[in-house]
This record gives C-alpha cells, sequence and structure tokens, in this order.
C-alpha cells in the first residue's frame, strides 16, 4: 500500500471523501516528515503545527459529518503558501529578516481560496527576501536545496515550495512568478510549475498589480493536481487592474488536463536572448528531445529566433528594482537588508520617474513587437534556465556581478511575465549526475488549457512523478 506522501493532492483528496484516510493522519505525516528531512532542504520559513492539527481537526469534522453536497476539493489536504503571501495569525517575513516577528493578521484572496477548498496549511515556505532573486537564500533559515543533489540550490523565488514538493513534504504548492519565481524552482526541483496567465489569478487584498508582472501559481508533482489548484485559486476581485478571459461554462483547468490537446503549431528556440551568454548542452539537449517527442506526438515543429531581446531583459531589470523599491521599510532598518534587495532599492532611488516611465513604455512596445511573432503558435518551447541546478552560493554576495550571473542563469522566464503569457516548467529531462532540467511551454494570453493538456500528453507519455531524490525515503 502507498504512502500517504507517494499520493497525488487529487488522490489523498478521494481518500478523505471515501473515509479512507484522515485529514489528521495525512497532517501528521506531513509534519512528521518536515520534522525529519526540511533540515537537510530547507523549504520551510516557519511550520504551523499546531494550527495545521486544528485545522486538520476541523476537516476530519467535516469529512465525517452527513451534511449533504459536494465535500470542498482539498479537503484534508495539506498545501503550504509561499512566504510572500499573507495567512491570517502565521507568520509573513516575506523573507527578510527585518519582518522576522510580523505575524500576518488576514489572509490574502488567494489563501482564503485554499482555506475555504479544504485545504490544511502545514507552513510558510521559504523565499528570497521580498522574493527579488532567482534563488532562496534569506537571513532568517538556511538555503533551500534541490533534494536531488543537496549541495545545489533549489532555484527562486518559490524554491521553498519546490523543494517541499520534489521531497514530499507537502503533495501541492502555492507559489507566485514574478519574473519565472515558479519555472525556475520547478526547473530546478523536477516538478511540474505554471504561471498563470496575467490577471487570472488576484493579488488582492493587499498586494497591488503595478505592471502586472507577479501571480500566484501552483507547484506540484502532476499535471492534474497543479490544475485542481489552478482552478480554486482563479479568482478576480473588485479593483484588479487586470482579469483573464474566463473558461467556457462548464470548463475547468482539470478538465482540460484530463483531455488531448490536438494537434498543434508548436515554436521552438534554445539560444539565450542575452549576446554571449552560454546554454549548457544538457539544457540543449532537453529541448531537442522535447521537440522530437513532440513531433512524434503529431505536433507541427519549428524553430524560431527567440521572440525576447536583452534591451527587454534591462528595462525589465529597472522595473524589477522599482517593485523591491515598494516595500515599505524604515529607514533604520534598511542596514539590515540583504546587499542585493538594497542594491535594488538605491538602483531605483537614484532613476528618476522618467526613467521608470520610460522603461514601463518600452516594455509594452516590446511586447506590441514580441506578441505578433508567438501568436500563431499554440505554444512556444524553450529553456527555463540556461544551465542545471546550480551551486548553493552560486551568485555570490557582490550585487552587480549577481545581477549579471541571474541574468545569464535565467533569461527566459521573465519576458512571459513582461507579455502576461502562461507558461509552464516541464520536468522531462535528468542529466547523467541525475539532476533535473525543465523545459519550458509558453501559451497565447488565455492559453492555459492547451498548455496543460500538452502538459499531461507529454506527462503521459514520459512520466516523471515516479521518479524519486535521493532523500525522499531518508
Amino acid at each position: 500500500m502507498a504512502e500517504i506522501h507517494e499520493l497525488t493532492a487529487i488522490q489523498q483528496a478521494e481518500a478523505v471523501r471515501r473515509r479512507e484516510l484522515s485529514p489528521v493522519e495525512i497532517a501528521e505525516h506531513y509534519l512528521t516528515r518536515i520534522d525529519r528531512l526540511d533540515g537537510q532542504l530547507g523549504a520551510f520559513i516557519a511550520v504551523t503545527g499546531e494550527s495545521a492539527r486544528d485545522q486538520a481537526r476541523k476537516a476530519e469534522e467535516e469529512a465525517l459529518s452527513d451534511t449533504p453536497g459536494e465535500p470542498p476539493p482539498l479537503l484534508g489536504v495539506p498545501i503550504p503558501i509561499k512566504d510572500l503571501d499573507a495567512v491570517a495569525g502565521l507568520p509573513h517575513t516575506s523573507g527578510s529578516a527585518v519582518y522576522a516577528d510580523r505575524v500576518a493578521d488576514t489572509d490574502s484572496d488567494v489563501v482564503a481560496e485554499l482555506r475555504a477548498a479544504g485545504a490544511v496549511f502545514t507552513g510558510k515556505t521559504s523565499t528570497p527576501e521580498f522574493g527579488c532573486a532567482c534563488y532562496t537564500e534569506n537571513d532568517l533559515v538556511p538555503a533551500a536545496r534541490t533534494p536531488w543533489d543537496l549541495s545545489r540550490s533549489a532555484g527562486g523565488s518559490s524554491g521553498g515550495a519546490a523543494a517541499a514538493v520534489a521531497a514530499g513534504l507537502a503533495p501541492a504548492a502555492h507559489a507566485g512568478d514574478g519574473g519565472g519565481s515558479i519555472r525556475i524552482p520547478a526547473a530546478a526541483c523536477g516538478v511540474f510549475g505554471i504561471k498563470p496567465t496575467r490577471g487570472r489569478v488576484t493579488q488582492g487584498p493587499v498586494r497591488p498589480d503595478f505592471i502586472g508582472l507577479a501571480t500566484a501559481g501552483p507547484i506540484a508533482r502532476t499535471v492534474a493536481d497543479a490544475a485542481l489548484v489552478l482552478d480554486i485559486i482563479s479568482v478576480n476581485r473588485p479593483g484588479d487592474y487586470f482579469t483573464a478571459p474566463p473558461l467556457g461554462a462548464g470548463e475547468t483547468f482539470l478538465g482540460h488536463a484530463l483531455r488531448e490537446p490536438g494537434r498543434l503549431r508548436i515554436a521552438g528556440y534554445r539560444s539565450s536572448p542575452v549576446p554571449g551568454a552560454p546554454v549548457d548542452p544538457e539544457v540543449q539537449t532537453a529541448c531537442e528531445e522535447t521537440a522530437k517527442l513532440l513531433a512524434g506526438l503529431g505536433h507541427d515543429v519549428e524553430e524560431i529566433d527567440p521572440p525576447a531581446d536583452a534591451a527587454l531583459l534591462e528595462d525589465f531589470a529597472l522595473v524589477w528594482a522599482a517593485m523591491a523599491a515598494a516595500e515599505r521599510i524604515d529607514p533604520a532598518e534598511e542596514h539590515r537588508l540583504r546587499p542585493l534587495t538594497r542594491h535594488l532599492r538605491e538602483r531605483a532611488a537614484r532613476s528618476s520617474i522618467a526613467d521608470y516611465m520610460g522603461a514601463v513604455a518600452r516594455l509594452q512596445n516590446g511586447v506590441r513587437a514580441l506578441l505578433p511573432r508567438v501568436l500563431p503558435y499554440d505554444a512556444v518551447l524553450s529553456p527555463v534556465t540556461a544551465a542545471p541546478p546550480v551551486e548553493v552560493g552560486h551568485f555570490g554576495d557582490d550585487p552587480a556581478e549577481e545581477m549579471r550571473l541571474m541574468t545569464e542563469y535565467a533569461p527566459f522566464t521573465s519576458p512571459a511575465n513582461i507579455t502576461g503569457q502562461p507558461s509552464v516548467s516541464v520536468p522531462l529531462h535528468w542529466t547523467a549526475q541525475g539532476l533535473p532540467v525543465g523545459v519550458a511551454l509558453t501559451g497565447r494570453p488565455g492559453g492555459e488549457p492547451t498548455l496543460l493538456s500538452l502538459a499531461a500528453q507529454l506527462e503521459a507519455v514520459r512520466p516523471w512523478a515516479d521518479r524519486r531524490p535521493p532523500v525522499w525515503n531518508a
């Protein structure tokens, strides 16, 4: 009989509904695994055992009641929350020592939807300070590491979420993506992640939309689990600057993940938009093998030039710095921020309003030039990162050099945040050293249904969920 952590989120929810598994039993199982394994992984900033057990007891009462109607879709299923989002009564550090003692007084709207769906919050997963980096290291807990090689980074900024799912510390996790922060750690940890279309998921009630770069999304071991979580968190609220086109009547993302995609037109590219920046041969191989696999499944696959360029990434970097500066920090506390965060905030302070507005204008004009090149295709295949998972400490502690290395390592993901397109990381390749390498599939705006159907088709012919990292059975 499978152990609890070997079951998918959907299987766990079904077992609770059939009264074959107790939510309390599930929560205790995961809390025990977290206690035993997270010291090696750095997946959690805070483990919230007391509140999780209370939620699990209430879920069990609901599961055993004879109340008419369908139970909530995630009743009793543990879903940890990335610590950039607020959960009422739980720590809310945003990965910063400045906020080490902060406790949230309300749920974010996404968390409220997961709570209403019956999810049990086992903890807050680790993130770099304010989500500013493509790796997960902060001044609160040890670095988040990929379970496939504990000397290497889990990526970022949702590195804690991806490490937790990959190591069997959670069946699925809440995450967020403002420049690749779901897809980069999903690739580094050998799991599936989806960044939804801009406006699909509200940022409310507190976090501003800015120009719509960031969105919440799920990380999971299976496409179906990710689709179910996406169904739950896909809500809009009055005041959202952006909204996505809704699904058709009666349609769900999970339904699309369970159906064939049909014959698709797919573009692919493998070279970095950063001039002279190399792309690792293993990454090239992952993309080449995926292109062949897609063609073998009957899709039309053709090579294109990279649709984004280095100028787009430079304007993105200025807007990224401005978002870091938007965090309100007591000037007396600035010295406690990490060097990269201070560097970004200082860059924003040196830039004028005209500089910022110019960057935003150029980004929009860049989108107007980029989208017509990719909209004829149902999906675009590319690398997620330019290399397999890098060693912890790879990016160093000199902020300017750090920015250069991060841009070279992850130049492929931020264009989808700029355009607002949905994009997934699919774990289809492992190196000879056993390191996962994800590939990206990016769709048309509103095209999550096609991406989920296509990713599920790839999952069916080349399954990955049963590939387990060394710590899995530790």
